[in-house]
């Protein structure tokens, strides 16, 4: 049984917790802040209670296979509903589209409304990448890997110098559809001629796979996982920082912190690694993706119709989103901001025909600095900075033995699903306990 330590107690972190310790491991996971979660948390004010991060996931099949190889199948857990609308999008001209998920032919309806012909140009954009997601999956997302020994499929497809940008210009003349496809990536903060071509197969899995939620919200998931860490005796030490790794001859031999040094044979970085001086000369290249502006607002009264979220393209871009808990005759809603804000978001706002400002209860505002302050980093992992991004990171492996990585900051894309993954990895690297 290999002692094992966990350094982050976001998503990251618990899953990759939850795996080895029910795969035999005495684990023990660290955490900077007072309680678990990260991102996957909630906030609180007034009686009204929002999202802390992501409202809805992809891929639920990485969930479940979480919860399926750490104890109890998650529906016996947690209940996961798909959303008939993915998003809406509201373009700068006021046309919108309701995007459904799970169904090309409800897509090709959906977009065919914004005129002839563009139903089926998006559907035939979305099938182009059901080649890229296939080799991926089975060759890099779903098994480990090495950058120097990578199946020349997947190297050609990392390698490629297409950018998102240059593909979507190619593919549509309709502007509107390259904000629809090219909003993921806007919204986590990247510029779209710094994303590789493929990463748009974010488009493919909405469509194929649908995005699911969580009823009363997805900071659920994170305590429903705290409890699953428990459950497997997983040692949690909260409000501890991690100062540095305890390299000796190249290997880790244990972690400092601020409450003493814990010996390891095996460290799981699910934090960003350029915090740790040891690993971070390995990725001194990277720069983390920054949150966007977020205000959490309780409001009373009657509200405009508003879908789970809808996306109001422009500069500012503003993303509207509803849900959380609120008191009776109120409704929770969270607005996110990206560009060049240059006035009270709620100002913003109602320039797009949103004017929640005299019905304001309460209100929670966050710039991008309070969020990486108060989650000790950004959620939503690396910055894409064109094709050698991919490689500059680092997970599952990392140079120093027994070190491995998972979490945002590990995946080639930000998102719950991509960080189940880069968890499911590392589990597949360390293996079950020596008997």
């Amino acid at each position: 049984m290999a002692r094992v330590v966990v350094v982050g107690g976001g998503f990251g972190g618990m899953a990759s917790a939850a795996r080895l310790a029910k795969l035999g491991h005495g684990v023990t996971l660290v955490e900077r802040s007072a309680s678990l979660g990260g991102a996957l948390s909630s906030v609180e004010a007034d009686g009204f209670t929002w999202d802390a991060g992501p409202t809805s996931t992809l891929l639920p099949a990485v969930l479940r296979d979480l919860f399926r190889k750490s104890g109890r199948p998650l529906e016996r857990e947690l209940e996961l509903v798909a959303l008939d609308v993915v998003r809406v999008h509201q373009f700068e001209d006021r046309s919108r589209v309701r995007l459904p998920g799970g169904t090309r032919g409800a897509q090709l309806a959906a977009i065919e409304e914004l005129g002839p012909g563009l139903g089926q140009r998006w559907v035939d954009h979305v099938a182009s990448y059901t080649e890229d997601w296939e080799v991926l999956r089975r060759h890099y997302l779903e098994v480990p890997w090495t950058p120097d020994a990578l199946p020349r499929k997947v190297a050609a497809r990392l390698d490629s110098r297409e950018s998102l940008h240059t593909r979507l210009r190619r593919t549509f003349k309709d502007e509107r559809l390259r904000h629809l496809a090219g909003h993921p990536f806007v919204a986590a903060g990247h510029d779209l001629r710094n994303v590789p071509a493929w990463a748009g197969l974010h488009a493919y899995l909405e469509q194929r796979f649908d995005a699911w939620t969580v009823p009363g919200g997805m900071a659920r998931l994170g305590t429903v996982l705290g409890d699953r860490l428990a459950t497997r005796k997983v040692e949690v030490l909260t409000s501890t920082t991690v100062h540095d790794l305890v390299v000796r001859g190249g290997r880790v031999v244990a972690v400092s912190t601020s409450e003493g040094t814990l010996d390891a044979d095996v460290v799981v970085c699910a934090i960003d690694p350029r915090l740790l001086p040891a690993l971070a000369p390995y990725v001194a290249r990277t720069m983390p993706a920054l949150p966007p502006v977020v205000s959490h607002v309780g409001v009373e009264g009657e509200l405009p119709d508003l879908p789970p979220e809808i996306v109001l393209h422009g500069d500012p871009m503003l993303v509207v989103r509803t849900g959380g808990t609120a008191p009776a005759g109120c409704t929770a809603v969270t607005v996110h901001g990206r560009g060049r804000l240059a006035e009270d978001i709620l100002r913003a706002l109602a320039r797009h025909g949103v004017d929640l400002r005299s019905q304001l209860v309460t209100r929670v505002d966050r710039s991008p600095r309070d969020l990486v302050e108060g989650w000790h980093g950004s959620p939503l992992g690396v910055l894409w900075q064109g094709r050698s991004t991919v490689r500059r990171r680092l997970g599952p492996r990392t140079p120093i033995e027994g070190v491995y990585a998972a979490g945002a900051h590990a995946t080639p894309g930000a998102g719950l699903p991509f960080v189940g993954l880069s968890a499911a990895l590392v589990a597949q690297e360390v293996g079950p306990a020596a008997r």
